[in-house]
Formats: C-alpha cells, sequence, structure tokens
C-alpha cells in the first residue's frame, strides 16, 4: 500500500474510484474545483492502482472531509482507515482544530469507521441526500477534536 498526496491531473482517476464507491459518484471537473479550492487536498492509496482517496478542505481553524471514496473490491482492507488518519494529520499541519464531515445515517460500517477514528455525533441534517426514487436520507454531523484524536 502506498499513500501520497493526489494532485489535479489525477482527478479523472479519482472520479473513475467515486463512481465504483457511490450511486452518484463526482465528476472529475467536480473533483478539480473543490483541490483547487480554498484550502482543498486529497490523499490517495495505490494497491497496484488507485483504490481509495479522501478528499478534504481546511481553512480558517476547521477542516472537512468532503468525500472518501474507495474501491468496492478493496474495501476491509484499512485503506479508509489510513486516509481519515493521514488526512486529521495533514489538517492539523494546515492549523485546524476541529475536523467535520457528514455521513449518511444508515451507512453503520462508516459511522463505525469514523467513531474508531475519534470522531463523534455532533448534529443531524434531514433529508440531506438525495437518494433519488429511494426518497432522501438523513446524515450525521460528525466532528473530530484533532487536539484530541484517538488517531
Amino acid at each position: 500500500m502506498k499513500l501520497r498526496g493526489a494532485w489535479g491531473h489525477e482527478a479523472g482517476e479519482l472520479a473513475r474510484v467515486h463512481a465504483a464507491a457511490f450511486d452518484h459518484g463526482w465528476s472529475a471537473a467536480e473533483i478539480t474545483e473543490l483541490l483547487d479550492g480554498p484550502g482543498g487536498f486529497a490523499l490517495l492509496v495505490e494497491d497496484a492502482a488507485l483504490v481509495a482517496f479522501i478528499l478534504c478542505r481546511a481553512i480558517a481553524g476547521e477542516a472537512e472531509i468532503l468525500t472518501l471514496a474507495v474501491d468496492p473490491a478493496a474495501r476491509r482492507r484499512g485503506f479508509a482507515r489510513a486516509l481519515v488518519e493521514a488526512a486529521a494529520g495533514a489538517a492539523r499541519i494546515a492549523g485546524a482544530e476541529t475536523m467535520f464531515l457528514e455521513v449518511a445515517d444508515d451507512n453503520a460500517a462508516a459511522i463505525g469507521l469514523y467513531e474508531v477514528a475519534g470522531f463523534a455525533r455532533a448534529g443531524l441534517r434531514r433529508g440531506y441526500y438525495d437518494r433519488g426514487p429511494q426518497g432522501y436520507a438523513d446524515a450525521l454531523v460528525m466532528r473530530l477534536d484533532l487536539g484530541r484524536a484517538a488517531l
């Protein structure tokens, strides 16, 4: 496993992994826009090929995980945990004191990952995720104090 920073020219590959991981994947243009925005950064994992990435933003003392995508064929191998840990470290270096994220309230695996990493539930956004014909799903807002992270 190789974990490293991701760059704008890799947005097409990041979009490929995102599309494999989610029903509504983000385009390369959307990923590039977030990477190029204020405080945007991404980390990726290669295991023979690109298999996972995390896209974040750190600005004004706060950081946010915008998305975490792992190719379904590469899940349950510790890549997500490694990315969350590395992203928290990068956010600290960027001056962030807290890190936030939103996660679907029915995504038990992701919630478990974030809780093990030290994130705590901080709020709820009703109807946050549009699931098309299935309706909407609520999102848990989770918060990590980077000064006392479990990572």
